[in-house]
């Protein structure tokens, strides 16, 4: 007869079976990826990101990028010759020297990948704008970069005349000048990159990126991408969020370059566009921030007018998407999966995805890839945590940022003495090693020293009827120190009061998390990628704006 086991027995096991599912290690703290390890890269001397992706191209007739509305077509062979001329007379006639900096301001474009590749070619360091930046915002960046030469567009030259010595160089006439090359020569350099983070939660900074950063996100997505399609044909990927941001670099540029796919590229979003390029394409998988999965599900009348079986998988990430539409795309567009995953500017690209998660739809932002190590961390006492334990998320591993330019006291803050980038999000890891995230810890309210997630009010406020878009932020309480206020645009034609909305609210959360304030607004200010801008809510210029709204306060 076999002995029972106590209850404090049968907790260990269970905890121990829990974290062999989870990759998470009791002694250490440690969770670990549960794809296979990578091979190890040569060391001596490290790939250079063009070298890696470009000396032994695969199917080198294959269409590497295509311009969606022109059908103008870069094959994997054209995008090598390209890139190496580009770096060739970026050399000899530019006069550009390794660690010299780049400015490329450019809306997206097949012509993109080829600049950029060739920037680091050639030794130099790239770096990248939003190009609708106004001009005092890009003064700013160019004074924390100072770039040696700013590539840019003919409608963008106005405002980036006179940032420089030297006048921008419009990349059309640019290219009208190249020196022929068909040889890829690449210049040893450690960075390759020069980010710059979205500022949503600060002053935007420098995030330096190396070829080892790159090489490594290169190199992960071709290991996960690179044979997924069932019918044994390449994927053809729809381009449509910004190059220049780290989300859209990471994936087109390193990881759809590095898998051997096929990339339209589309200059500017609309859903029209989008649905147009996935039936002309066959677009097979495309990555999108929140706002264009929302207008999927809202215009789904409009994409029953195309043919979209190619398309199999969305991949939505850049800020969180809200349950309601997660289950509502599902429903819309059955054939296709609708997956998250999660990166930073200062992880070079994503730490999380979700291939080899079953179902159409994954609530969570997937597993870790490969050769990431994760903790989880107690804000209050720095204890690492085991799984489904909300705590803030930190990573380590080969694609962590080098650090901020210009700022090691940043630096020091963002990566600790044992290389753990503090990622500043609140997440928590289950039984099968997937991430979850429930908020960002400096955007959590503390109401009575009680925490209060934003998204999980917004997600609920979402569902009103009468809420067309919506953001919860802190408002400043004596008593409470500060209450979750809920910023409203109100749907067309419906009229709503605030009262309403406060007892909406009531019984479907907890008295803490409890709506306490209601303001009326025109729009909820966003970043390119989706990410509610909380802090030009909580300006009070943003109110003063809307006499309105001031009032109610």
């Amino acid at each position: 007869m076999h002995a029972q086991l106590s209850a404090a027995e049968k907790t260990r096991a269970t905890m121990e079976a829990e974290s062999i599912q989870s990759n998470f290690s009791s002694s250490t703290g440690i969770y670990t990826s549960p794809f296979p390890s990578l091979p190890l890269l040569p060391s001596s001397p490290p790939p250079s990101l063009p070298s890696f992706l470009l000396h032994s191209p695969p199917h080198s007739s294959h269409p590497a990028f295509i311009d969606s509305t022109t059908s103008q077509t870069l094959t994997y062979s054209s995008l090598t010759s390209l890139t190496a001329s580009i770096s060739h007379t970026l050399t000899h006639s530019y006069s550009i020297r390794p660690n010299d900096i780049i400015l490329l301001i450019s809306p997206n474009s097949i012509l993109f990948p080829p600049l950029s590749l060739a920037i680091m070619s050639c030794g130099a360091i790239l770096s990248t704008a939003n190009h609708l930046l106004t001009r005092r915002e890009l003064i700013s960046q160019v004074q924390d970069s100072h770039p040696s030469l700013i590539l840019t567009t003919q409608s963008l030259y106005p405002k980036l005349l006179g940032l420089i010595p030297r006048p921008p160089v419009l990349i059309d006439q640019f290219l009208q000048t190249l020196t022929p090359s068909q040889t890829l020569t690449t210049i040893p350099n450690h960075a390759a990159a020069l980010m710059y983070s979205s500022g949503t939660t600060g002053r935007s900074k420098g995030v330096i990126c190396t070829h080892g950063n790159l090489v490594h996100v290169a190199s992960v997505l071709r290991r996960i991408w690179g044979t997924r399609n069932e019918s044994g044909k390449k994927d053809v990927y729809l381009c449509v969020i910004p190059l220049f941001h780290m989300f859209g670099f990471s994936v087109f540029v390193c990881g759809a370059v590095a898998a051997g796919a096929t990339v339209v590229v589309m200059e500017r979003y609309s859903l029209e566009g989008v649905l147009e390029a996935v039936e002309k394409w066959g677009v097979t998988r495309m990555p999108a921030v929140p706002p264009m999965v929302v207008q999927m599900v809202k215009k789904v009348e409009m994409a029953k007018k195309y043919d979209l079986r190619s398309l199999k998988e969305v991949i939505c990430s850049g800020a969180p998407l809200a349950k309601e539409f997660k289950e509502r795309f599902v429903d819309c567009y059955p054939g296709v999966v609708l997956s998250q995953c999660y990166g930073l500017t200062e992880a070079s690209g994503p730490l999380t995805l979700c291939d080899g998660v079953e179902g159409n739809l994954h609530h969570s932002i997937g597993r870790l890839i490969p050769s990431i190590e994760a903790k989880i961390i107690d804000d209050c006492t720095g204890e690492s945590l085991p799984p489904n334990k909300h705590g803030e998320l930190c990573v380590r591993g080969p694609p962590i940022m080098q650090g901020y330019l210009n700022n090691p006291e940043a630096t020091s803050l963002a990566i600790d003495e044992q290389g753990w980038l503090h990622t500043g999000d609140l997440c928590y890891i289950d039984n099968k090693g997937l991430v979850y995230v429930v908020d960002r810890i400096k955007e959590l309210i503390k109401y009575k020293a009680y925490q209060v997630a934003p998204v999980e009010l917004e997600e609920l406020l979402s569902t009103h009827p009468g809420v067309e878009d919506v953001a919860v932020i802190s408002f400043p309480d004596e008593e409470a120190g500060e209450i979750p206020m809920a910023c409203v645009v109100r749907k067309a034609g419906f009229e709503m009061q605030k009262d309403e909305l406060i007892a909406f609210m009531d019984d479907k959360v907890a008295p803490y998390k409890r709506i306490r304030k209601v303001m009326f607004v025109e729009f909820i200010p966003r970043s390119p990628s989706g990410k509610i801008i909380r802090r030009h809510l909580k300006d009070l210029d943003f109110v003063h704006q809307r006499p309105e709204i001031s009032a109610r306060l």
